[in-house]
């Protein structure tokens, strides 16, 4: 019990809450838009069920975080991953499919938990290389979840908050999907598969997630004007 309250359990746990916030602000944005178009009374269940089940998923990635980040190509299908779900953004639901803002619960929900696990791979190592800096063998993964759990409240917050202001300005919506096309060319580039070829450096980063949004709204711009010509 005394291993709880040191001074570097508490540090460690700051480290992780301060990691999972700034990840939280893309997932806050995923999550709602994940949850728009869901009843208004409906919304809450889906932030709250959507990100309780994204925190588990991410503490089950963590246990694997240092063998699967080396496995080459897995950052290059998670990539591709949020580009489908940044492009299905801007698409209009006439069709009923499998889309990120779906109006069943049970379907925004999985798209949050999808969409959070794939964001997530690139930022477990930062929560697990917190909880191995503790000092404390053996504590590590109770520590990743304690961290993980007092951020929930948070996200659910931000996720609150995007939520309403999406209602006010629908552009929103087009700058959610473009982030996640930010993201995903940002993760692609840091693939160990490309490593040999591609330089991971900023510039090379912010160059990826540019190409990544661009390509986000033009695919997502042109095949919504295609579903709204066909409708």
């Amino acid at each position: 019990m005394d291993t709880f309250l040191t001074p570097d359990f508490w540090l460690a746990v700051g480290q992780i809450v301060m990691i999972d916030i700034l990840l939280g602000g893309d997932n806050a944005v995923v999550i709602a838009l994940a949850c728009r178009n869901l009843p208004p009374a409906l919304r809450t269940r889906g932030v709250i069920w959507g990100t309780a089940g994204a925190i588990v998923l991410r503490v089950v990635l963590i246990f694997f975080a240092m063998s699967l980040l080396k496995l080459p190509y897995l950052k290059l299908v998670g990539a591709g991953l949020l580009l489908w779900i940044g492009i299905k953004l801007l698409v209009p639901e006439d069709e009923g499919h499998e889309v990120s803002g779906s109006d069943r619960l049970l379907g925004a929900i999985k798209t949050i938990i999808v969409a959070d696990f794939v964001m997530s791979v690139d930022n477990v190592i930062g929560i697990a290389g917190a909880a191995q800096g503790s000092g404390h063998a053996g504590h590590e993964m109770p520590l990743v979840i304690f961290g993980l759990l007092v951020s929930i409240p948070i996200i659910v917050w931000g996720s609150t908050i995007v939520l309403k202001m999406m209602d006010r300005f629908p552009i929103i919506i087009t700058a959610g999907g473009m982030l996640l096309g930010w993201i995903a060319g940002t993760l692609a580039v840091t693939d160990p598969a490309l490593s040999g070829q591609v330089s991971a450096d900023a510039g090379t980063r912010y160059a990826a997630g540019a190409l990544g949004a661009l390509f986000v709204l033009a695919l997502g711009t042109m095949m919504a004007r295609r579903a709204a010509a066909e409708a």
